[in-house]
């Protein structure tokens, strides 16, 4: 037995890896990247719903842009004011105060209220329905189609279909805007949760053509504007609009309306 062969060819391979990991430790060192120990930290403090609300793809993203200051300590509506808090902590800051939204869905056309052209016997599902003549079974083209897209879309359960039309429960809702995305009529908008008066009609048919739809529907009379004693009600392509930020609540435009359109 060669002994002397057997001792250089330990050797070599002994040395060999000793290089090799004195090389990588070198490098290591030179191309390490540094990371903030508050990344790891603000993750921690976020819901881990990875919903994509906060505008970023996922709450490893969120975490990295609240830190890299992309983003506001506020930045995930899901977490809302506790979450908001806790990071503003890690970060050495305030939590800036933002009112609480909500999801509402702009839709009062119930199965007693609203017209079919024919009967749907497709997928269950809103894109695919939307897809179908017209726009959908409802004569409504603008209306909700109560196939639930939504509800399935909603982490948080709250959601649900009454009476035809998706529904909101505002304690549950987290603003997470999935449902907003779901569906494909854009029925579904975020209004300052607390907020009494909201319209509930998408429609931008003129008025006769929404009698011949819906009983529920805007008819663009415009009663609720001329009304309104602080012009917070205003008309966009046939539909009545509130401007939150002016509405004092007074309920004048829901006493005028005869459509049932101000829930």
């Amino acid at each position: 037995m060669d002994f002397v062969g057997i001792l250089t060819a330990c050797l070599v391979v002994g040395g060999t890896g000793l290089v090799i990991g004195l090389l990588l430790g070198f490098a290591g060192k030179t191309f390490e990247v540094k990371v903030d120990e508050r990344v790891a930290a603000v993750r921690e403090a976020l819901p881990s719903n990875n919903c994509g609300a906060c505008g970023y793809a996922g709450c490893d993203a969120c975490a990295e842009a609240i830190v890299a200051g992309k983003a506001s300590v506020n930045a995930c509506p899901v977490g809302g004011e506790a979450c908001a808090n806790a990071i503003a902590e890690i970060m050495g800051t305030t939590s800036e105060e933002t009112q609480k939204m909500v999801a509402f869905v702009k839709c009062n056309g119930t199965c007693d209220k609203t017209k079919d052209r024919f009967e749907y016997y497709g997928s269950h599902d809103c894109y695919e329905a939307a897809m179908s003549t017209g726009g959908g079974a409802k004569q409504c083209s603008y209306g909700c189609l109560g196939l639930g897209s939504c509800v399935k879309a909603c982490q948080f359960d709250a959601l649900s279909i009454v009476n035809g039309i998706a529904k909101v429960d505002p304690e549950k809702c987290t603003s997470c805007g999935q449902c907003i995305k779901a569906c494909p009529k854009g029925l579904i908008e975020l209004v300052p949760y607390g907020k009494k008066y909201h319209i509930a009609c998408n429609s931008h048919d003129m008025g006769k053509d929404v009698i011949a739809s819906c009983e529920n529907g805007c008819i663009g009379c415009t009663m609720c504007v001329r009304n309104c004693p602080v012009q917070a009600v205003t008309m966009d392509n046939f539909v009545a609009v509130i401007d939150y930020d002016k509405c004092v609540e007074c309920g004048k435009c829901d006493e005028v309306c005869k459509r049932d359109i101000i829930i």
